[in-house]
């Protein structure tokens, strides 16, 4: 029916799995009550604590000689694990530094650091490293968002190569991404600092859930549409349906189902020699 690979489809799916259950729960008679509450939801959000001066602060400053040392180590090992699903990775290492470490508040702080850490390090790992050395998509992020990079015919093929590996040299992507690497540290990174709790306020305040998840499941209907049309939409809201139940019946989190679906090949090969 189509004459190409199927990544993003099954990648959107699993993403929106739970949210896409709740909306099918909230649609049933039986299943809805499981959602209702008596009482809208309480958000606790921390005081501001702005413990720089000036507009840019510094991060080493800001961490704790421990954090920034299990940041450092996790991110670097991460890193060298491209192809393993990155939402894995991040649950792992967050998981693997948390119980080493002492105190709720310290605990928390600590564990979410080095998870952000770790989530910026192998998201963007898993792009540039199969697409620099290999040009062919080798990690979960180069099958799923970051596939056209490799793979957008007529454009971009892998069989021949012929994308940004081919096209752009070493000198290439180091320019272009210590530009982008510049425009986070001197823009993206204090704009967060200085104004996340105003733009969680913002949010929590004045935004409703519902447009929230409205505008995700548009996008991933957009997506899905864009890579295979009407099968693509069907197969995404299909493996939404199953991967949500999977996640709210039986526990199973977005970055195991990731990890499934990226060794589907190798355990269909393995179960029925296709």
């Amino acid at each position: 029916m189509l004459d190409k690979h199927l990544s993003i489809t099954f990648f959107l799916g699993i993403a929106i799995g739970p949210m896409f259950c709740n909306i099918l729960m909230a649609a049933s008679s039986v299943a809805k009550n499981d959602l209702a509450r008596s009482k809208p939801n309480q958000y606790n959000l921390a005081t501001e604590t702005k413990s720089w001066k000036g507009y840019f602060p510094n991060p080493f400053k800001i961490l704790s000689k421990r954090q920034t040392i299990f940041t450092s180590i996790t991110t670097f090992l991460s890193s060298l694990t491209f192809v393993f699903s990155p939402v894995g990775m991040t649950s792992l290492m967050g998981e693997i530094v948390g119980s080493r470490t002492k105190g709720a508040y310290k605990k928390s702080t600590t564990s979410l650091t080095v998870m952000n850490g770790v989530t910026e390090s192998t998201y963007i790992a898993e792009a540039i490293i199969p697409l620099i050395a290999f040009g062919i998509p080798l990690s979960p992020v180069a099958l799923g968002p970051a596939s056209p990079l490799f793979n957008a015919p007529p454009i971009f093929t892998v069989d021949p190569v012929n994308n940004l590996h081919t096209l752009m040299s070493s000198w290439d992507f180091f320019i272009f991404g210590l530009i982008g690497i510049s425009v986070a540290a001197l823009i993206a990174y204090p704009f967060a600092m200085n104004y996340a709790r105003k733009a969680s306020v913002l949010v929590l305040k004045y935004i409703s859930q519902e447009a929230i998840v409205a505008m995700f499941i548009g996008l991933a209907f957009l997506l899905a549409y864009n890579e295979a049309q009407l099968l693509g939409v069907v197969l995404t809201f299909t493996v939404a349906t199953v991967g949500g139940l999977l996640n709210r019946i039986l526990g199973v989190g977005a970055g195991v189902q990731f990890m499934v679906f990226y060794a589907s090949s190798w355990i269909m090969l393995q179960l029925f020699g296709i």
